[in-house]
């Protein structure tokens, strides 16, 4: 049976260690985070390894990806942020590290600069023992070109993130081209409007999740079903206690799991 994860800081305004207590206390198995100093990262790896939750993945930084694909000292410092990610996972034992190609409607065309950077830090991940698992956004073209150069890389997977799928490019889906290099899954619901990325539970919105369900169960992914969803202010969580909240989110993910697992 594939474990139930869920993003360690879903519940803002925890402390690292209160966030481990508080998903080991609801049954969640595994778990992911930002990326932080080494130091912090190497601690969440030592708390969660306490309680028995693995740590999945790490995601590396996003709010400058575009920079990977302009020529500059501003390319270069967000690649070396990304690389930096990489070193985080390999001294925190965390084997894969979720890495965003693009952003935004307005997105760079692929340029041989970026393809340069993307290169160099999958080249840095195979040295370090570590998964670089590209996370799908609003931009095909992009993903599409790193899935296929590195189609043969044991050290190059797919996070699939079916919300994205739902309200960055409604109407398209991801599986049927990258299922067989799935190596992640980011895992939460909307309404599939265009740009409203609400990170809600499964099953509370419009996504469909039958459809989805079947997607991973084809696959032959056998790896972790991992939430990604926040307790946020206002509708439709912000009246619950964070026990509540988490009670609900590992209700959700349990019967996706008997979605995908047939059981």
């Amino acid at each position: 049976m594939r474990k139930i994860g869920i993003n360690l800081h879903s519940v803002k305004g925890c402390s690292d260690s209160e966030a481990a207590e508080l998903l080991a206390s609801h049954g969640f198995e595994a778990t992911f985070s930002d990326t932080y100093s080494a130091e912090r990262q190497v601690e969440i790896a030592e708390l969660l390894a306490k309680k028995g939750i693995s740590y999945d993945t790490l995601h590396a930084p996003f709010d400058r990806i575009n920079d990977m694909w302009r020529e500059g000292e501003d390319g270069e410092r967000m690649c070396e942020r990304l690389i930096a990610a990489v070193d985080n996972c390999a001294l925190a034992g965390v084997p894969t590290a979720i890495v965003h190609l693009s952003s935004g409607v307005h997105a760079p065309q692929i340029n041989d600069v970026g393809i340069a950077r993307f290169t160099r830090l999958v080249e840095h991940a195979e040295k370090k023992g570590v998964v670089v698992a590209f996370e799908n956004q609003r931009k095909l073209a992009n993903i599409s070109w790193a899935l296929e150069t590195f189609e043969a890389n044991a050290h190059v997977g797919f996070c699939w993130d079916c919300g994205h799928e739902g309200c960055f490019s409604p109407g398209r889906e991801y599986m049927p081209l990258f299922s067989s290099q799935l190596a992640a899954l980011h895992i939460h619901d909307n309404f599939a409007v265009f740009n409203e990325d609400r990170h809600m539970l499964p099953f509370d919105a419009s996504l469909d999740f039958e459809r989805i369900a079947r997607q991973i169960r084809t696959s032959g992914y056998g790896g972790t079903l991992m939430l990604e969803v926040f307790k946020k202010d206002g509708e439709p969580y912000g009246n619950m206690s964070a026990d509540e909240y988490l009670s609900r989110a590992y209700a959700a993910a349990t019967a996706l799991r008997k979605m995908t697992d047939n059981d």
